[in-house]
């Protein structure tokens, strides 16, 4: 266990926490949303400080990012628990295991073993994936901080919550973010993920306005979240963050507690590319389905093949100089060659 970070002591022994935009206050003895931030006689704590749940090496390109060092791989860790209880969740057996099962579990791995693994797996970048790094914000700071210093990259694959002040004082150290927006009705976040949409928005132009590398990922869900209206107002307001933003539209599965829809079908996957590439978008992807053109980068000018991809492998890579080697126009990113 260790102290939280952003939180605030009340009246009673309450406290309020300031790490994700839910700001829960948080009587003595009890949690918050998330689950693994306990109030101790008015100290808010962290329960996952240094629990590993599960560590691996990934492509980058399984966050999903595109544009940030393409073709590396990224040493991927995560603690148990999430401020969202989004009922479709992909990883909820850790996500909502306390809330679940109320467990707390993980191997006790310190920041100094996170960065010497990444070190010895030649990894490009560590990613706080899997949950929600906000949650386990203290040991996700404490690595990344280290990892900076041996020049490894950091990236946050997250749900947006994370308040201004958190983001800000962590922004030294990370230098990507996938960013879900799961829908823009502000009945979805609260009904499907227990949220409100507009600090995910206010989180993404921050993001943007620090400097970090950004993608967004939107997991299309059949009658839920598919309506051309909706894709339209998602695409315009990614665009408005910048034309140079990558897009993730994926494919959704029947899982966990919302098993009502059958898959998504591929036919609405490239509707909503389109979409996304009519409101000025240079960048949109098909995900969570293999063999598709979406998948690949492509010259926002000329239309030129760049990097040409089945699932996470990259079978072609044309990017020269940062550029299109037909047209010579510059191609977003970070870490391209």
């Amino acid at each position: 266990m260790k102290e939280g970070m952003f939180y605030r002591k009340k009246e009673d022994r309450t406290v309020e926490c300031g790490l994700c935009n839910h700001r829960c206050i948080i009587k003595d003895g009890a949690r918050g949303v998330c689950g693994v931030r306990e109030n101790r006689d008015g100290a808010l704590l962290s329960l996952v400080y240094g629990k590993c749940v599960s560590q691996g090496v990934d492509p980058i390109e399984k966050k999903p990012l595109y544009h940030f060092y393409p073709g590396s791989e990224s040493f991927s860790i995560a603690a148990v628990g999430c401020n969202f209880r989004c009922r479709h969740c992909q990883n909820y057996g850790i996500s909502q295991m306390p809330r679940d099962r109320g467990a707390i579990v993980g191997d006790d791995v310190t920041p100094e073993k996170i960065v010497a693994a990444a070190q010895y797996h030649e990894c490009a970048s560590i990613s706080y994936t899997y949950t929600e790094p906000t949650i386990y914000y203290e040991y996700a700071y404490d690595i990344a901080a280290l990892a900076h210093e041996r020049n490894i990259r950091n990236v946050f694959v997250t749900n947006g919550y994370i308040t201004s002040e958190a983001l800000r004082h962590i922004r030294p150290f990370l230098d990507a973010a996938n960013v879900d927006l799961k829908s823009f009705s502000e009945g979805f976040y609260r009904e499907v993920c227990g949220a409100r949409l507009q600090p995910v928005l206010d989180s993404l132009k921050l993001y943007k306005e620090l400097g970090i590398w950004v993608e967004v990922t939107t997991l299309i869900i059949p009658t839920y979240n598919d309506s051309e209206s909706e894709l339209k107002e998602i695409a315009g307001f990614i665009a408005s963050l910048g034309a140079e933003t990558p897009w993730h539209i994926s494919a959704y599965y029947p899982t966990y507690k919302l098993t009502d829809q059958s898959r998504t079908p591929v036919e609405t996957l490239r509707r909503a590319r389109e979409i996304g590439l009519a409101a000025g978008l240079r960048y949109v992807y098909v995900g969570n389905v293999w063999g598709e053109k979406g998948e690949n980068t492509y010259c926002y000018s000329c239309g030129s093949l760049l990097i040409e991809r089945r699932g996470f492998i990259i079978s072609c890579y044309r990017i020269t100089n940062n550029a299109c080697p037909e047209c010579g126009s510059a191609i977003d990113g970070v870490g391209l060659s």
